[in-house]
Order: structure tokens, then C-alpha cells, then sequence
């Protein structure tokens, strides 16, 4: 499929083929993007949750009053749970939320994501994310212009830094280069904007992928 290239003063600049097994595919599984959403969400926590237990918090461990005659339960120390400012029992303990996902499936999803983009028209493709004097407010003038109001920018292994340095203070507009493009950033921006170095560097990465169709596809 092809798409037009546009520049950020809103002007042509030309246009490009898109891959049809990255960008074209057309049952699209939302039960995939789903695990893999949820794969990136829980490897993010932090898992640092931590309760002071019975024998961490600093209490008095004098027996309060003696074993029996009160007519009131058994006690003893006063860090056990029942008493206030005791342990907690059964809390949370420092662990890695982190669940395991194919890279497979991990990839797949990827390219779901990519063609659901496609498919609802929300793909731009950017030719270059260029800002020589880094000033926000001309960056801010442009996106107005090109009704980017929610966007994620996908640009080459190196970012401009001029074009970074001006974006960085607009609400809702992400920047990444090609290697941390991920199904969680791409699903939550309303548009995505590819730079053509972007869509070059995605098309060798999936390169094995395309292939490993086109040759089932002949073997068919």
C-alpha cells in the first residue's frame, strides 16, 4: 500500500510504499495486543510494596497483664496483627511483577498494532522530525496546523535533538526512536507518526517475518 509523505510545514513530500505483512494486516487480534499490554504493564511495576511484620515493627514485649483471671482472651507482646501499630499479617513482600511472553508473540503484536493503526487511518508519515532552532513555540504552531493534538512521533536509532528539546514540553506528543517503539504507546496515542527512517528500520527488522510469509504464501 502506499501513503503520502508530508513535511512538518505541512507541505509533500512524496510518497512511500508500506509493507503489506507489517502495515496490511487485516484480522486484527486485540486478544494478542491485550497480552502483550498487559505483559508491558506489569514488567513496569515496581514491586517494591513491602509491610513491617510481626517481628519487624518496635513494640513493647512485656506481657500486658496476666494469663488468666481478666475474663479477656490470652495475650502477649503487643506486635502481634490484632493490636494497633502490631505487624501486618500477610502483606505485601517485595517481588518482580514481571509474567513471560514469547518474543514472538511479542513481535506479532507489534505488527497488529501497526495494521489496526493502518486500518483506522491514524498512520502520518513524517519526512523528516527536524527542529534546527529547538523553540517550542514553533513546534507547537506546526502541530496546530497538522491538528496533532495527541500524537506518538516514531523517528530513526538517533532523534534530532533540536526536535526533541522543542516537543518535550507539549502535553500528549511522544518521542521515541524506532528501537523503543512498543504496543502500549502506539495503542494509547490517537495518531502515529512515522518518520520515513522509522519505516525503514521497522521493514529490516521485520525483514525474517515478511519473508517467512511471502515463501508460505508461494508454497500454497
Amino acid at each position: 500500500m502506499k501513503l503520502d509523505v508530508i513535511k512538518l510545514d505541512g507541505g509533500k513530500g512524496g510518497s512511500i510504499e508500506l509493507a503489506d505483512d507489517i502495515f496490511g494486516i487485516e484480522e486484527i487480534r486485540g486478544d494478542i495486543l491485550q497480552r502483550v499490554v498487559t505483559w508491558q504493564l506489569a514488567k513496569r511495576r515496581s514491586g517494591n510494596h513491602k509491610v513491617q511484620v510481626r517481628n519487624e515493627v518496635s513494640r513493647t514485649g512485656k506481657k500486658m497483664y496476666k494469663q488468666k483471671g481478666t475474663g479477656g482472651a490470652r495475650h502477649g507482646d503487643k506486635s502481634v496483627p490484632q493490636w494497633r501499630g502490631g505487624g501486618k499479617a500477610f502483606g505485601p513482600k517485595p517481588r518482580d511483577h514481571a509474567i513471560e511472553l514469547p518474543k514472538k508473540v511479542r513481535a506479532l503484536a507489534l505488527r497488529h498494532a501497526l495494521s489496526a493503526k493502518q486500518q483506522a487511518g491514524e498512520i502520518v508519515v513524517l519526512d523528516k522530525a527536524e527542529a534546527k532552532d529547538g523553540k517550542t513555540a514553533g513546534l507547537r504552531d506546526q502541530f496546530a496546523k497538522l491538528e496533532w493534538s495527541n500524537v506518538l512521533i516514531i523517528d530513526g536509532a538517533d532523534l534530532e535533538v533540536g526536535f526533541v528539546r522543542a516537543a518535550r514540553n507539549l502535553p500528549n506528543i511522544d518521542i521515541l526512536p524506532v528501537q523503543g517503539i512498543n504496543v502500549y504507546d502506539i495503542l494509547r496515542r490517537r495518531k502515529l507518526v512515522l518518520t520515513k527512517a522509522a519505516i525503514a528500520a521497522l521493514e529490516e527488522r521485520f525483514a525474517d517475518a515478511v519473508n517467512g510469509a511471502n515463501a508460505e504464501g508461494s508454497k500454497r
